[in-house]
């Protein structure tokens, strides 16, 4: 019996021939990554187990991302422990102040994560690493003490769910309304602890963003992880960037699947998902009538460089309408610098928004934008449950760049037009 992309690399970093679904495995780790709220946690716990020392210092990841710059004496006092502890232990991959970014966002970005990489990450996204052929996913921050220590962790094999793709996305919608669209077909349990799995000659017409987007939000379908295949585009993106040699794997012919999915991206259409999950999906087109307080365009999801590319194209020369509150994230301080190299940042201004430094702040929230009661954000962030951004009756709905953007010129929820591309 074949195996899957995932059940591939599992294999292969446990040391074994094969594995199958439900298999207990213990398997090295390529990196452990921790951020400023979940990194604390963990060291805690590496303490309290009388670990002296970290596996690996260059296979250790610490992003200050959700609280930095600094929200309260909290978020400080959280954030020297991260530095005093990386400092301890010579931890290479350490992100500060300046030098941060969204954790999911800036670990591809810098090459610190590669293709036919086994990751863990204390935070649930860590499933964002799909998208260059890896297999990554998110554990609590007891493992990644463990993780950390030993450089091991373990895992019970996971399924599989195939999503074959086909044609090519309208030039209005991206990766965001892909992911949106499968979440609302199969549920947020729909694909609890199994790999969500793409292939398809669709699959060369989506950028990285649109990959990246897609695995970031296979949690939200409850995925163990999401993967991508190596391609061309996969190739072009880890060029000069990985610092370790990528390794490729890809699923067997005979691979067993749980369930195929066929997804034509031209039928896509631009999609939101309406209080209080990711699985209560609407086009766009269809909620007109929504008129909105705020727009957050940002996020481990959705704040790289496309994503600022698609917000300019539709803000520039424009005012955001009166009464909404727009919030521009970009998601690392390279994709901040080349916003403000190209002129993005002074047209976002113009229009009315504000431009935030790198962090996730009102995606959980936690500042930079919290909803009063009452009050509706329409978000590029990846989940919409009650109270997410703020009061419990406060209502988050959740878009893509171009939705958001859109929707942050008409004050209402509003689908974006064809040309925008």
């Amino acid at each position: 019996m074949g195996m899957t992309f995932t059940q591939k690399i599992l294999a292969a970093h446990a040391g074994l021939e094969s594995v199958e679904a439900g298999q207990l495995i213990q398997a090295k780790l390529d990196i452990v990554l921790g951020n400023d709220i979940t990194t604390p946690v963990a060291i805690n716990e590496f303490t309290k187990a009388g670990f002296s020392d970290v596996f690996d210092k260059d296979k250790i990841a610490i992003v200050l991302d959700h609280f930095v710059p600094n929200k309260d004496i909290k978020a400080a006092e959280q954030s020297k422990q991260c530095r005093d502890f990386a400092c301890a232990h010579c931890v290479s991959h350490f992100f500060d102040v300046g030098k941060m970014g969204i954790e999911h966002a800036l670990l591809p970005e810098q090459g610190i994560v590669t293709a036919g990489d086994c990751i863990i990450g204390a935070d649930s996204h860590t499933c964002t690493y799909g998208a260059l052929g890896a297999f990554s996913t998110g554990v609590g921050s007891t493992d990644m003490a463990a993780g950390m220590a030993t450089g091991k962790a373990w895992f019970k094999v996971p399924s599989a769910l195939r999503f074959h793709l086909t044609g090519k996305l309208p030039a209005n919608c991206s990766g965001k309304d892909v992911i949106l669209s499968i979440i609302g077909k199969i549920g947020v349990d729909g694909a609890l602890y199994k790999s969500m799995e793409f292939d398809g000659e669709g699959v060369a017409s989506l950028t990285m963003d649109d990959r990246l987007c897609i695995c970031n939000m296979a949690i939200e379908a409850g995925a163990k992880n999401g993967i991508f295949p190596v391609d061309d585009v996969t190739l072009a993106y880890l060029k000069g960037r990985s610092e370790r040699e990528p390794v490729f794997y890809e699923a067997d012919p005979d691979a067993v699947y749980d369930e195929t999915y066929e997804i034509d991206l031209s039928q896509i259409t631009p999609t939101v998902a309406c209080p209080h999950l990711p699985e209560n999906t609407h086009p766009a087109s269809e909620l007109g009538d929504i008129k909105i307080d705020q727009v957050v365009i940002g996020s481990c999801t959705n704040g790289r460089m496309e994503d600022m590319e698609t917000a300019y194209r539709i803000l520039n020369g424009k005012k955001i309408a009166n009464g909404v509150r727009c919030i521009i994230i970009p998601a690392t301080m390279q994709i901040m610098r080349e916003c403000v190299e190209r002129g993005y940042v002074t047209a976002f201004i113009d229009a009315g928004a504000v431009v935030s430094t790198p962090t996730c702040g009102p995606c959980l929230g936690g500042y930079m934008g919290i909803l009063a009661a009452g009050e509706r954000c329409v978000a590029t962030t990846n989940r919409n449950f009650v109270g997410r951004m703020g009061h419990v009756e406060s209502e988050v709905y959740l878009a893509s760049p171009a939705t958001a953007a859109t929707s942050a010129l008409t004050g209402y929820i509003t689908a974006p037009k064809e040309e925008i591309a």
